[in-house]
């Protein structure tokens, strides 16, 4: 569905650097190294916004993408550019280096704010927290000190019903500071493997 507008995002970004995609929120997330700066869905490209852009944006009458989480609705920074913008292509490729320069000042800026709860740890939440500190696990040390194989030993051994594997990739992304969806193939392998 989104294949053909993803394709020619891919080839107007491929001078960014190491440019990529990945299933996010219902479509795919476009990443440069790491950071991901652009999302294609419902066959519309969306650029990521910053407190500047974003005013920008909205006045030129862009939309976020929203998308549910739980039932509840989830606006993201990324806004649909117009199908007229096609037309353009010099202009998409410079909001999109725009995007990618919010995308990565954002991530810097979060990297340097360190978390004090588990909770406030990527992917993770309230409900995990108390989990892990059932499991014995209280602060993010301990967490960092037990790794997500060991916090997820811990976790099978206390929960009474079992446990999805995400929760692994959840806690291999808190602890590494990224979401879960990013862990390459490789550490998920390497996990699994040491989990058997």
């Amino acid at each position: 569905m989104d294949k053909p507008i993803l394709k020619d995002s891919l080839k107007l970004f491929d001078h960014f650097g190491s440019i990529k995609s990945r299933s996010m929120f219902g479509g795919f997330g476009i990443f440069s190294g790491d950071t991901m700066f652009a999302l294609v869905v419902n066959d519309k490209l969306h650029l990521r916004a910053n407190a500047e852009t974003e005013k920008e944006f909205k006045q030129a009458g862009l939309e976020p993408y929203v998308y549910k989480k739980r039932g509840f609705p989830v606006v993201t920074k990324h806004y649909a550019i117009p199908d007229q913008w096609w037309d353009e292509p010099t202009k998409i490729v410079a909001q999109g280096r725009y995007s990618l320069d919010a995308a990565e000042k954002d991530k810097q800026e979060k990297e340097s704010c360190v978390p004090d709860r588990i909770k406030d740890l990527p992917n993770l939440r309230l409900s995990n927290e108390r989990m892990l500190k059932k499991a014995g696990i209280n602060t993010i040390e301990q967490l960092q000190a037990v790794g997500s194989l060991g916090a997820y030993k811990a976790l099978q051994e206390s929960q009474k019903s079992p446990l999805s594997i995400e929760l692994l990739w959840a806690l291999e992304g808190a602890i590494s500071g990224q979401h879960w969806s990013v862990i390459p193939e490789q550490r998920r392998n390497e996990l699994l493997s040491a989990l058997s």
